[in-house]
């Protein structure tokens, strides 16, 4: 996917996760969240969205803490997530291509990081807040889905602080069944995890689905639409996989 279709992504899931919200309001629980309200993910997304866009427009070459949480609530927070939402799309869509800032996962350059990661930061927070809401949630397109499949796996997880660690070496396959050759396949260990774009050689457990499915029961939104072998594996990724801002 391309810069320009992340942002354009950024920009109306952001939308949907405010719309969402502020229909849920602030003091509805977050399923998909243990322990969140609605005002939880707000603070959260929106302290995120002014962290990010912080590198891009001041240059940082190295880790900056974030900004903290807002003392809001309400309507009030609500709007001050629409701002910073509103300010980091388009400090991404005016960024020049070849800006130096730091990131944190392999990328072409650091704006197609920034504008990938917040893509898929917003989506799966937007999920979050239509969860709160309730009703039906707004589809994720395949393409989009499988970039996050792919971002999760072979970005987050490579890194050295993941916790999914095996002391028996075992291998989870994951397959979505609405794509061609949408397979990966993942080595797990006492050291992080090795993904591969491929179906290479035995599995020990396999998770198949379509790539939306896949793609929020990655993340833990939603159970895996199903396992097939040693289902022990599948729960220990539900078990080990969270990604947490500290």
């Amino acid at each position: 996917m391309e810069t320009a279709e992340f942002v354009q992504i950024l920009d109306r899931e952001g939308g949907l996760l405010a719309a969402a919200a502020e229909q849920a309001g602030v003091d509805a629980e977050v399923p998909t969240c243990p322990g969140w309200q609605v005002r939880d993910l707000l603070q959260h997304t929106g302290m995120v969205h002014r962290w990010a866009a912080s590198f891009v427009t001041e240059g940082h070459t190295s880790p900056h803490p974030d900004g903290g949480l807002p003392d809001l609530d309400g309507s009030a927070l609500a709007a001050w997530f629409r701002d910073g939402h509103r300010r980091l799309v388009d400090t991404l869509s005016c960024a020049a291509p070849d800006v130096r800032c730091w990131h944190f996962l392999p990328a072409p350059s650091p704006l197609t990081f920034w504008t990938r990661r917040q893509a898929h930061e917003t989506t799966v927070h937007r999920i979050d807040a239509e969860a709160a809401r309730g009703g039906t949630p707004t589809a994720v397109a395949p393409a989009l889905a499988l970039d996050g499949i792919d971002e999760l796996l072979r970005g987050f997880h490579a890194r050295r602080r993941r916790r999914v660690r095996s002391e028996e070496p075992r291998v989870l396959r994951v397959r979505a069944t609405d794509a061609d050759d949408a397979v990966w396949t993942v080595r797990l260990s006492t050291e992080p995890p090795v993904t591969e774009r491929a179906d290479a050689g035995r599995a020990d457990c396999e998770v198949t689905g379509p790539a939306e499915a896949l793609y929020l029961s990655l993340w833990n939104r939603l159970p895996f639409p199903a396992v097939s072998g040693d289902a022990s594996i599948a729960a220990l990724w539900r078990e080990k996989s969270a990604v947490t801002w500290s």
